[in-house]
């Protein structure tokens, strides 16, 4: 199977997840928590590019062969889980937008300004955020359940379910932790390891299993499928976190998020380690400042690329990305099919632009 056959189950996605929504706004009265639904559905079905739940449907198709219809409500679910996992980003890193749109609590603020409420905007957004964010369990464990299989499998993916958020939760954690520590008592394998349990989980690992152990998969592919995607999902955010300090091919003058948010990512650390005092002084200037210049904040992106740092960071996507490819290859428990699949996948996940 090739990704775009994947992806022309896309229409269908969204379907399951507008379903979800319609379904318990008809089943509730109350017009707060009325509110709340309408808010969850605009979120989710905003944009996004729904990689997770294809991968979903992807572990499915690597486990059977088959076209994966059957693990229709489950890629939903894990559309509910992002969505669960943005809204609270969003209040931990005080974001403003998300998919072209407000950040969930900053529109649930202006919402309190316009109906003039009392107390702060501010709180109420955040109060009412976090809680809109919680709300998205309930439609992930439904979404989990209810689809076609034995109550066996279902057990199993929950199971998963549960493993993953955890492993989600503990890397989130170790994330706001190194946030507050000053630089330079941030090593490599701090961030290593907030990729493997955060994103590595949540977005490559923890979909495929999903799909996998509900196509009945057994534990020696299950294995499998969490080492490539351990590697991979390291790999696609060590990626990310190259665009996000804007230093991609062609991103000359490219606002650095990552940078003024203080995000301590492999760049930040490695530059810091190899910088001399003028450097570190620069980098102290920029992280976590939003209101540093456009000059500074490019020429600390620049030291980034001076210390060797972007070509290191370079190096370890290459590295993780060989390995997945390789563990890919050397495979006895994929089928082709699912190899080619993987594969394409892998190449999307880490050679993406944006």
């Amino acid at each position: 199977m090739e990704f775009d056959r994947l992806a022309k189950w896309l229409p269908r996605i969204e379907a399951e997840v507008k379903d979800a929504y319609e379904s318990a706004k008809t089943a509730e009265t109350t017009p707060s928590a009325r509110l709340a639904l309408d808010i969850l559905e605009e979120f989710t079905l905003r944009g996004g590019k729904r990689l997770r739940a294809l991968l979903v449907l992807g572990g499915y198709y690597v486990a059977t062969g088959r076209e994966p219809g059957a693990a229709l409500s489950a890629a939903a679910a894990i559309e509910h889980f992002q969505s669960w996992m943005l809204i609270h980003d969003d209040i931990i890193d005080h974001a403003e937008e998300r998919r072209g749109g407000p950040a969930v609590h900053r529109r649930l603020a202006a919402q309190h300004v316009e109906e003039g409420l009392l107390g702060p905007s501010s709180d109420y957004g955040v109060g009412l955020g976090i809680t809109v964010g919680d709300l998205q369990e309930p439609f992930v464990v439904a979404a989990l359940l209810k689809g076609p299989g034995s109550a066996q499998l279902k057990q199993k993916a929950l199971g998963e379910y549960v493993r993953m958020t955890r492993e989600t939760a503990y890397g989130q954690l170790l994330d706001i932790r190194n946030g507050v520590l000053p630089v330079e008592r941030v090593r490599e394998e701090d961030v290593l390891e907030v990729h493997r349990r955060k994103t590595a989980e949540y977005t490559v690992s923890g979909p495929l299993r999903i799909g996998a152990i509900l196509g009945g998969a057994d534990p020696r592919l299950l294995s499998e499928l969490g080492e490539f995607g351990t590697d991979l999902g390291i790999a696609f955010q060590l990626r990310d976190d190259v665009l996000g300090a804007g230093l991609a091919e062609g991103d000359i003058g490219k606002s650095a998020n990552d940078l003024i948010e203080g995000k301590r990512t492999l760049l930040v650390v490695h530059a810091w380690a190899r910088a001399d005092p003028l450097g570190r002084a620069l980098l102290q200037e920029v992280l976590g400042n939003p209101s540093a210049s456009t000059a500074r904040v490019g020429a600390a992106r620049e030291l980034l690329r001076s210390t060797g740092s972007l070509a290191y960071s370079e190096s370890k996507i290459r590295e993780l990305s060989d390995r997945a490819f390789a563990r890919l290859r050397a495979s006895r428990a994929i089928r082709p099919g699912g190899k080619k699949l993987l594969s394409e996948v892998g190449d999307r996940l880490i050679r993406r632009s944006m």
